[in-house]
This record gives structure tokens, C-alpha cells and sequence, in this order.
């Protein structure tokens, strides 16, 4: 364990630096202190650590302020769950903030709600754990540096490919334990113990449809950020988990599934994340009304459900616009956020949308408003009528320079 926690591929010496510092105001205060959960799952199959999950038998918080007092930053208490969020200064560590936690006992008033915590020790915290390759946790402070903790045998279970919940009543206590089994079982090409398997029934499954849209969607967020997204819907699909939020809720079309991995062409200039763009490609060959219903039930943002409702209806007029000028389209895919249009075009190839996002949006007439009224024409929706048929004419290769401009709005304000 001592060799993989030095291991520079595995964790940078930024990173080494930033927990020794933790570790020694740790143990100066008497707090034991480990590295718990995906950080040493993860060190244990030899992947590169993003998490860092530190827990200490003591008073997280407390731990937190002589953190800031001796290396700056400031802290963000949450007594209720007795954690604290360090945000440490560019010269601490690149790093933006760090998660200090108690180590901490939960129970749950009723089945899905979130947990009511306690203070407690480290054998109790990872009793709390969801998955036994979660349930591992290293020592960092003093003489017992680098002791591993692995009161489930997780370590086994990560050297069988398997995940598996700790009791029989962990879907139950927590539902969207189902989403994080698919994930992980996907994500390390791992199987889901028949123990576990035999938990998402029924009674699980109605509990999971009973908690509220954002905690849902929080889970559907965290399936479009993994590189096997494709594959964990698939196979939340495949144990009823997706259709109890919508009966009509399509499957994710494997055809679409390399699309998540695009790399948005600079000259497009636009901007799209990975969660966004999956939640387009999902649902885009869905009815209007099936959107409507999910962007109710998960609590969608405004912002993704407009782009979802206005891809869908661009969908369906493709065919009438096919041969449609470049003004027409302008026109049009101006009332659509260009985020629907780019995974239109990922998925359709139509070449007018490309060359709307690279040149026909930044396309406008030269002559302006205030133009219009030193001519003496009177404002008013004229004004609008006049300019877009300027850009129209340019858009469809009608004038092609300022003069030719000229001669065309003479001819509209006599017309006008």
C-alpha cells in the first residue's frame, strides 16, 4: 500500500504533499485520520485518484479551521452532517476545495429519505457504506501511515469483479444505491452479485420512484458524465429501472452512443457538456409530450428542457426545410438553441446546419436602425421587415457587396 500511495502515476506529489499536510494537523491534534471510499478503490486497481475523501474520528470542522489557520483558504461548515469543505488558495494546492468529513454512523427515518448522522468511528463509517469495494479505507497519520482497513473484504470483492452492497436493506435505505451499483458494475467492467441482484425487485424499485426529480436527476447526470454511458442506461433499462419514471421512455439508441465522445469542432463555436448532450441524443426521437411529462417528473432545468422540446420539433420539420434556402433555415434555427442543432447535426449530418452554426448565424446587412431613420423612414415594424430581407438577400448570395446593399434597400423603401 505504501508503494501505490507514492506512486506519482497514481497520485501526483501535489497531491501527496496536500495529504501529508492534512495527516500532520491530524495527528497533531489527536484525530485519527484515513483516506476512505473511491480513493483507495481506485489505488487498489492501479487507476489515477480524483477523489479524496478524508475522515477523521474527531471533529472534522475543528480539524478544518487549523487547516485555514496554518495554510490559508477558508472553510465552509456543515454542522448538521458535522463535515467541512476546505477552499484552499492557489498556493496550497491547485486543487479547489477538499471534503473533510467525521467519521460518522447514519440511519434513515424512513425508507429513501436522507440519512440523520452521528459522530462515530471509522469501523461504524464504513459499516454506513454503500458497496463493499467502497467500504476500504487507509491510514495516514503517524507510525500507522498507509494501514489499510477492510473489515468487508472489499479488497476481494475488487480482485472478483464483483459489487455488493453490505445488507439486504441497502436499496431499500437508499435507492439510488441502484444507479451507483450500475455505474461502477459498467464503469470497471465488474458483475453485480447475485446477492445484490436479487435486491433491485419491486419494493426497491417503488421506492426508488418516490423520491423527488432532483435527486433522479442527479443520478442521470452522473450516467452522461462517464465514458460507458450508453452501456449503464442499457443495462438500467434492462432491470426496470427507466421505465418506472415514464413507460414511454425510450432506450438510448446505440447508434447514437459514439456521439457522446465528440469533440465539438472549434469552428462550430459553441459550447456543450457531456451531460447535455447525452440527455439531447437520449430523448430526441421522443413525442413532445413524453419531454414534457420526464422534464416534470426529473425536474429538469429550464434550460435543457427548451433545447430538448425545440431539437425535437426541428427533428420533425428536417424534411420540409431539405432544399429550403439558406435564409429560410437562418430564420429558423435562430429560435433554436444552437446546442439542439449541433446534436441535430451530430446526429443527422444535414450540412445546413453546420454551415448555420459556422457562418449564416454571424451573417448581417450593414445597413442598421438608426440608418433606416436618418432616411426619414418612419420607425416601426418596417424596420424589421427592411433589415431581414437585407440579410436575406446576403444570405442567399442576392447582393454581394455594400453598393448592392444600397440599391436594394432603395428599392424596399420605395416599396415600403
Amino acid at each position: 500500500m505504501l508503494r501505490l500511495m507514492r506512486d506519482p502515476n497514481l497520485l501526483p506529489s501535489e497531491k501527496q504533499t496536500l495529504l501529508s499536510r492534512i495527516a500532520g494537523q491530524a495527528a497533531s491534534m489527536n484525530m485519527p485520520c484515513y483516506l476512505v471510499g473511491g480513493f483507495v478503490r481506485d489505488l487498489l486497481l492501479g487507476r489515477p485518484v480524483n477523489d479524496l475523501d478524508i475522515i477523521v474520528e474527531g471533529d472534522a470542522i475543528q480539524l478544518g479551521h487549523a487547516l485555514v489557520k496554518k495554510h490559508g483558504g477558508k472553510l465552509t461548515p456543515h454542522h448538521k452532517f458535522h463535515t467541512a469543505i476546505w477552499h484552499m488558495t492557489p498556493d496550497t494546492s491547485a486543487l479547489r476545495t477538499i471534503d473533510l468529513i467525521t467519521a460518522r454512523t447514519e440511519t434513515y427515518l424512513r425508507p429513501g429519505a436522507l440519512p440523520t448522522v452521528k459522530p462515530s468511528t471509522i469501523e461504524d463509517d464504513l459499516h454506513r457504506r454503500d458497496f463493499t469495494i467502497n467500504a476500504m479505507a487507509i491510514r495516514m497519520d503517524g507510525d500507522h501511515f498507509g494501514e489499510l482497513l477492510d473489515p468487508l473484504n472489499g479488497q476481494a470483492d475488487l480482485e472478483k469483479g464483483v459489487v455488493r452492497v453490505l445488507h439486504p436493506h441497502s436499496f431499500i435505505e437508499d435507492p439510488t444505491r441502484i444507479f451507483r451499483a450500475v455505474r461502477y458494475a459498467e464503469r470497471y467492467s465488474f458483475i453485480l452479485h447475485p446477492s445484490s441482484f436479487i435486491l433491485i425487485n419491486p419494493e426497491s424499485l417503488a421506492i426508488l420512484k418516490s423520491l423527488s426529480g432532483e435527486r433522479i436527476r442527479h443520478e442521470f447526470d452522473l450516467i452522461f458524465s462517464e465514458e460507458r454511458s450508453f452501456a449503464m442506461l442499457l443495462r438500467l433499462d434492462e432491470l426496470g429501472v427507466c421505465k418506472i419514471f415514464d413507460p414511454s421512455l425510450p432506450k438510448f439508441d446505440q447508434k447514437y452512443s459514439a456521439l457522446l465522445d465528440s469533440i465539438t469542432p472549434a469552428e462550430l463555436g459553441i459550447s456543450i457538456d457531456r451531460v447535455m448532450l447525452g440527455y439531447l441524443l437520449w430523448l430526441m426521437d421522443s413525442p413532445s409530450h413524453v419531454i414534457e411529462s420526464l422534464s416534470g417528473r426529473l425536474d429538469f432545468t429550464s434550460e435543457l428542457t427548451k433545447a430538448l422540446l425545440a431539437g425535437v420539433h426541428l427533428k420533425n420539420e428536417m424534411t420540409s426545410l431539405k432544399d429550403a434556402k439558406p435564409s429560410t433555415w437562418t430564420f429558423r434555427l435562430e429560435q433554436v438553441p444552437l446546442q439542439a442543432i449541433y446534436a441535430l447535426w451530430l446526429v443527422s449530418g444535414e450540412p445546413a446546419l453546420k454551415e448555420f452554426l459556422t457562418k449564416w448565424r454571424h451573417v448581417k446587412s450593414h445597413t442598421t436602425g438608426d440608418d433606416l431613420k436618418a432616411r426619414g423612414l418612419p420607425p416601426g415594424p418596417s424596420y424589421k421587415e427592411i433589415l431581414n430581407q437585407l440579410r436575406a438577400a446576403w444570405l442567399d448570395g442576392e447582393v454581394h457587396s455594400i453598393k448592392d446593399e444600397l440599391q436594394l434597400l432603395e428599392t424596399l423603401i420605395v416599396d415600403s
